[in-house]
């Protein structure tokens, strides 16, 4: 019989948002440091306090029901917030604690983010800082996460965003001089068919095609790819492209120390096109002590105005 009176213990109800957010016993066990098990029984008697299924469990998977998905929605937002008051709490103005979890690209991973987290933990010993590396445009509230960082994308209208790398970025295209020397410099966008190419594919699944743009004019190619390299093999494509297995098109910031010192040749560079640089976001309505220095840190960094933040009532 349910037992809807009492209030279900806080750890139970993280130990939900857990396997909400990894999507089965195993992930969150990892993540709480408990046994699958406990996990499992948690959520039993979380689900008997509550007197309905909050998970449909297969061999194969395991699954939100519409309650269970109804709870995670609810809970999530309150969840986050009596963290941030937490952390408001043990923190004072001159001695931060608490954590940041932060939903990221991979490209930002690279070169912009670390420099800036070793900086604002120098400065700050008490934080603890976790990354979530995700090329998925996942929710980050659903994800468990503070803020995240992305390149342009819609935001909603309770986020903020301010702006955490360089204001524009380009992407650029290479290839090594004994690729060029073998094969030619290709003259215009459309003779990249007719070359070998280091592509990257996204955890999404999407291979992108390569935009170009000059003087007012547009033009995309989808070129073969004799590589095709995960997000996470940037390091690795770019060693290949060095070696002459193809020409590569990435981040000019993270090609830029090897044409500066000739290991890599410039491939259309009148054709190379701008984005806008990567942002980092958050809810304007739960921000805690640390997540506020950190999001000041990177305004001073990158020389624009900070939130003005009002007291929390």
């Amino acid at each position: 019989m349910p037992n809807n009176d009492a209030f279900p213990p806080l750890d139970d109800l993280s130990v939900f948002l857990a396997v909400a957010r990894g999507g089965g016993f195993r992930t969150a066990s990892r993540w709480l440091g408990v046994s699958p098990s406990t996990v499992s029984e948690t959520i039993s008697r979380l689900e008997n306090h509550l007197g309905v299924p909050l998970f449909i469990r297969t061999t194969r998977s395991v699954r939100m029901t519409e309650a269970g998905q109804t709870l995670a929605e609810r809970l999530e937002p309150v969840v986050k917030e009596a963290r941030a008051a937490l952390d408001d709490i043990s923190s004072s103005q001159d001695r931060l604690r608490g954590r940041i979890k932060l939903n990221v690209p991979g490209a930002v991973m690279f070169d912009i983010l670390p420099p800036l987290m070793d900086r604002f933990l120098a400065l700050h010993p008490e934080i603890r800082m976790e990354i979530m590396v995700d090329d998925r445009l996942v929710d980050i509230t659903a994800a468990g996460c503070d803020a995240g960082i992305r390149y342009g994308e819609h935001l909603a209208q309770d986020m903020i965003a301010v702006p955490i790398g360089p204001q524009r970025q380009t992407v650029a295209y290479a290839a090594s001089p004994d690729y060029l020397g073998r094969r030619g410099v290709p003259a215009h966008p459309r003779e990249l068919v007719e070359h070998d190419c280091i592509r990257t594919r996204f955890s999404s699944g999407a291979l992108t095609e390569w935009e170009f743009e000059r003087d007012g004019e547009t033009f995309t190619v989808d070129p073969p790819a004799r590589i095709v390299m995960g997000t996470a093999g940037a390091t690795a494509s770019i060693d290949l492209a060095i070696a002459g297995r193809g020409i590569i098109g990435t981040f000019h910031n993270w090609l830029e120390p090897h044409l500066n010192r000739g290991a890599l040749l410039p491939v259309l560079p009148d054709w190379w096109s701008g984005f806008d640089g990567p942002r980092l976001y958050f809810s304007s309505r739960f921000t805690s002590a640390p997540l506020r220095a950190f999001i000041d840190f990177i305004a001073r960094e990158k020389g624009a105005a900070a939130p003005a933040w009002q007291e929390r009532s």
